[in-house]
């Protein structure tokens, strides 16, 4: 029997081989290319066939078998990808669902934000055609307080005296007699239904006198007396006093806010005159013109170089200050 022995092949050192680029796969996954697989093929040769022991595997069971690996591996890999794929495409259809919810919700909040303009528009025009209803409302409460006012006088500086308030009547009669007696001459009734103090209590805090309010019977005798205040000054026992119309408050204030132009005006010969109720009237380049708000006249005034400047009511009450 002859011992044959295999000669020992001198192991050559491997070389180290430029190893195949990577493919990075869609989620990162590294893949080794075919010719890393090559590379291992050849350091790890094939084992001997079972079959025969000593005979090497032929090239087409090499082929072979590499091909079912190499397609075990992309068919794991598609798998995951697969998956992946899957993952994704319903975030998106879970995006998309989500969007269209958003765009609907845009769509009802637009709607809904036309639908309160809507309804604010209307109620500023509804809140204004109140504010004119509340305007002419107060209009008409003061001229209906001012007719009922139109038979009484007021009368301003009258001394107050606990013997002068209990006989009141007297002492306007005695004011006719003293400052137009021709009304008396004239057969005019003077009488009076009331005359009271206003207002009612007594401020201690307040030096002058309160005023004093008198309704006459009859409206001619009563219309006669402030024309004669306005030609000379009342007194009632060498006392001044002014006597003028009884008018709500809120025209007293208007026509107070007339004062100082009227003065003005008479400065300047306009021939102005406060009529009912707080209405300013003036005569200018041969006609009568009425104002029945002080913004008007001053852009009347502003209008007219004869008038420009000369009606300036801040400057006025600087002035008066």
């Amino acid at each position: 029997m002859a011992n044959s022995t295999e000669a020992q092949k001198p192991q050559n050192p491997k070389k180290n081989k430029k190893k195949g680029a990577t493919l990075d796969t869609f989620y990162g996954t590294k893949i080794q290319n075919t010719e890393e697989i090559e590379d291992n093929a050849q350091e790890n040769p094939p084992k001997p066939s079972k079959g025969n022991g000593n005979s090497p595997q032929t090239h087409e069971e090499f082929e072979s078998e590499m091909t079912k690996k190499m397609e075990a591996f992309w068919e794991e890999k598609w798998e995951i990808m697969q998956k992946k794929f899957t993952h994704l495409q319903n975030r998106c259809d879970q995006t998309e669902k989500e969007n269209q919810a958003l765009k609907a919700r845009i769509r009802q909040l637009e709607e809904n934000d036309r639908v309160k303009e809507q309804e604010l528009i209307k109620q500023s025009q509804n809140t204004k055609k109140l504010e004119e209803n509340i305007k002419y409302l107060t209009n008409k409460v003061t001229d209906l307080e001012n007719r009922g006012r139109r038979d009484n006088l007021r009368i301003i500086g009258l001394p107050e005296k606990p013997e002068i308030n209990t006989k009141l009547d007297i002492m306007i009669q005695d004011i006719i007699k003293e400052n137009c007696p021709e009304i008396l001459e004239q057969g005019g009734n003077t009488a009076t239904d009331r005359a009271h103090r206003t207002p009612s209590t007594l401020n201690p805090q307040k030096t002058t006198p309160r005023n004093v309010i008198a309704k006459f019977q009859s409206y001619q005798t009563k219309e006669k007396i402030p024309q004669e205040a306005r030609k000379r000054q009342f007194r009632y026992k060498g006392m001044p006093i002014r006597v003028t119309q009884d008018l709500a408050s809120s025209t007293l204030n208007d026509c107070e806010a007339w004062n100082m132009i009227f003065r003005k005006a008479r400065e300047l010969g306009l021939q102005p005159r406060i009529s009912y109720p707080a209405k300013l009237t003036i005569y200018f380049q041969g006609k009568v013109w009425a104002f029945n708000k002080i913004e008007d006249f001053q852009l009347f005034a502003k209008k007219r170089p004869e008038l420009c400047g000369k009606f300036d009511t801040e400057k006025q009450r600087a002035r008066n200050t």
